[in-house]
């Protein structure tokens, strides 16, 4: 009788110790973990995907950690690291430096973690999927926007912007403006007067390549295009020191407030509106499917040095003081009563 009962229990510990194994082995699934690692949070932009993000993971019964690496590769490496040893059931990335961040995937595919960038591309690395939005198509509507500004019967003179260097997307963005600026370039209808890269995608860099602008080429300049509204917001502020804020065409992306509150006032002419809402929550859905063995069906690649990447990309507008409220403040991104 005894041997009997001393069975049983080894039975029962052994039966609750291969369920609570099952269980734990088997919980991400239906709860699973999301590794978010940031490149920054000090713009507004950023914030924005990161709270939606959570909200709709959450929703879907996930648990997301998020690390913000403030634009240093280090840091976002170490971050990342610190996600893998975690043991996160996916990682979503948003690298400041699309090449060195690519490095620590690799780590990440040892340890059967799945890697999905999040709006800027990591390269020569096997991630498995790609979210953003149609980043040429931006740098299009960009130069479209100004090109059908500029006054007529004259050579314009413009000026240029670029985002950060390290950034993907702002190649994508240049490489999109310049399939609408180059051929008038080259027809001399467009000048550009002058040109940089703002490091870190930072207004006062911007600001001092403004000044630059002006410095060498005066200020008889028709536009500038800024590839972002924190570029354009540091451009309008040399701009305005020599009182020519409002009277030059100014391009931006993002529909950061303070850019919406420049458009509604005049000193900046566009941005471009990307629903981030529509990213962030799509790719809280990848995530947590992909944990769940749905992974989604994807039609588009995109190269990445190291393979053909499935990509999800979303469309874009842009927004002038026109569409404002049926764009921006309509889908609730800003509100019209801050718009002042």
């Amino acid at each position: 009788m005894t041997t009997h009962r001393l069975l049983s229990r080894r039975t029962l510990f052994a039966l609750v110790a291969f369920v609570s194994f099952a269980a734990a082995a088997f919980a991400s699934k239906d709860k699973p973990v999301i590794g978010l690692s940031l490149d920054t949070l000090k713009e507004e932009r950023w914030q924005h995907d990161r709270d939606i993000f959570v909200a709709a993971a959450e929703k879907l019964g996930a648990t997301v950690i998020v690390q913000s690496a403030n634009s240093n590769d280090p840091a976002q490496i170490q971050n990342i690291k610190s996600l893998i040893s975690r043991e996160v059931d996916v990682l979503v990335i948003v690298p400041h430096d699309g090449k060195a961040v690519g490095a620590v995937v690799k780590e990440a595919n040892d340890a059967k973690i799945p890697v999905i960038a999040y709006d800027r591309l990591i390269l020569g690395a096997n991630i498995d999927y790609y979210l953003s939005f149609d980043n040429v198509k931006v740098g299009e509507a960009q130069a479209s926007y100004a090109v059908a500004h500029l006054p007529a019967g004259r050579k314009a003179r413009i000026v240029r912007i670029y985002g950060n260097p390290a950034d993907n997307n702002a190649k994508l963005f240049k490489q999109g403006q310049d399939n609408i600026l180059d051929p008038l370039i080259k027809a001399g209808k467009i000048e550009v007067v002058h040109e940089d890269w703002a490091t870190d995608w930072k207004p006062d860099v911007a600001k001092k390549i403004m000044n630059a602008a002006i410095t060498k080429a005066g200020t008889n300049i028709d536009a500038v295009i800024a590839s972002n509204d924190g570029t354009a917001g540091g451009a309008i502020q040399a701009l305005s020191e020599e009182k020519l804020d409002g009277k030059v065409i100014v391009t931006g992306q993002d529909a950061e407030l303070a850019a919406c509150q420049r458009i509604m006032r005049g000193t900046q002419a566009m941005t471009i509106y990307k629903p981030l809402k529509t990213l962030a929550t799509h790719a809280a859905q990848i995530a947590v499917d992909i944990v769940k063995g749905k992974p989604p069906v994807v039609t588009t690649t995109i190269d990445n040095g190291f393979k053909k990447v499935p990509f999800i990309f979303e469309p874009v507008v842009s927004v002038d003081k026109a569409n404002m409220m049926a764009t921006v403040v309509a889908d609730g991104f800003q509100k019209a009563s801050d718009l002042k």
